[in-house]
């Protein structure tokens, strides 16, 4: 297990788990199953924990079409191998051959509602080798933890562009059962169709807001580094808005932008105003300041601070609400493009760490693949 001390703290990043890729096998007479074939295209990328501690994540489609499953639960108990997996809700229901509109095709984010004991997934609707999101496919499914049954289909497509959407991340208000989408436009790059999506629950009903405004869109002149060298350099990486996540009392939403430097803050009340003016909503967004590198995932803890990976220093930056301080609070030079950010059963923050931005690009060789969580143990009076 390696770590580094935190810059200006005592706490480490820890290597919660590491794997050799990932698979669905049942594993035999105790061996570890044999990775999926196409393990190397199936990176890991979302990770949340329910009441009972299970661990949730996501594959998204995003390299390849061919995995069985985009979401699936983790068994932790194996420390060995590759990630055994076991696909949510089902196999059936993470195909991508058929029902477009009601089946799984490529989850990114989704969130672990303990309140409600239901699981929101965030279909993003298109997957590789698809130009265009088939109709009724950017969709929210809303899942009973225990069970697997779908509790409710919110559709996206009025919201989202099938061609330029790239439906990112998404935070939830359990107590008003109330969602926000993260659109970060990706595939509509340069001319990038970034917003946030609300969905109502008790309504069902999507709207979009803050689309193409400067705080959710690729900031100019910004290049995202990873490592000490520029993403993709000729072909730049052009993402905007990503990370995004609400305050404990879900009056504040918090967001980054991958292709910028800030973070920046809005309350929930305009946001979720269908009457507000456009000038109304963009009046009340506060600009956090520089998180000091580019960004993947956020979340808050209990007490409202908000962690953010640093996809350029690999590690965490830490914004205290209260005295406005932001700062990067742990590194490690490691960790491989740290994305989805998640607090676990025990209070502490756990990310992902599966070399994506490499796997997108094709640079990561078959049986080399290593999808890893870290851990931050936060200090609690």
């Amino acid at each position: 297990m390696s770590s580094l001390t935190s810059q200006g703290n005592s706490l480490p990043l820890e290597r919660w788990r590491s794997y050799a890729g990932v698979s669905w096998e049942v594993p035999h007479h105790g061996s570890d199953p044999a990775p999926f074939p196409d393990s190397v295209n199936s990176p890991i990328c979302g990770v949340h924990f329910d009441a009972k501690g299970r661990v949730f994540v996501s594959t998204p489609r995003l390299v390849s079409a061919k995995s069985p499953a985009t979401l699936s639960i983790l068994d932790t108990g194996a420390t060995t191998g590759p990630a055994r997996l076991t696909a949510f809700p089902s196999v059936e229901g993470n195909a991508v051959g058929t029902a477009p509109d009601q089946n799984l095709r490529s989850v990114l984010g989704f969130y672990v509602d303990k309140n409600n004991g239901w699981l929101w997934a965030l279909d993003q609707g298109y997957v590789a080798g698809e130009s265009e999101a088939p109709a009724g496919s950017q969709k929210v499914l809303i899942y009973d933890l225990e069970t697997g049954r779908t509790v409710k289909r919110i559709g996206l497509d009025a919201v989202a562009d099938r061609k330029g959407s790239f439906l990112n991340d998404i935070a939830v208000d359990e107590a008003r059962k109330v969602a926000y989408i993260s659109d970060s436009g990706l595939r509509s790059a340069p001319q990038t169709k970034a917003g946030i999506i609300v969905v109502d629950f008790v309504t069902g009903s999507a709207g979009r807001v803050l689309d193409r405004h400067p705080t959710v869109s690729p900031q100019p002149g910004v290049k995202v580094m990873f490592h000490g060298a520029e993403v993709w350099p000729g072909n730049p990486l052009i993402m905007g808005i990503n990370g995004i996540a609400l305050s404990p009392d879900g009056k504040t939403l918090y967001w980054t932008v991958t292709t910028g430097r800030n973070a920046f803050s809005a309350p929930t009340e305009v946001l979720c105003d269908a009457g507000a003016s456009k000038t109304a909503v963009e009046a009340m967004i506060t600009d956090l300041g520089d998180v000091g590198g580019n960004t993947d995932g956020i979340v808050t803890d209990a007490v409202g601070n908000l962690y953010i990976t640093d996809v350029t220093h690999g590690g965490i930056v830490k914004y205290d609400p209260q005295t406005k301080a932001m700062a990067l609070f742990a590194s490690n030079i490691a960790v491989h493009w740290p994305d989805t950010a998640t607090i676990d059963d025990g209070g502490d923050v756990v990310f992902t760490s599966s070399n994506l931005i490499q796997h997108f690009a094709a640079a990561v060789k078959p049986g080399d693949e290593r999808f890893e969580f870290w851990r931050l143990r936060l200090k609690r009076k």
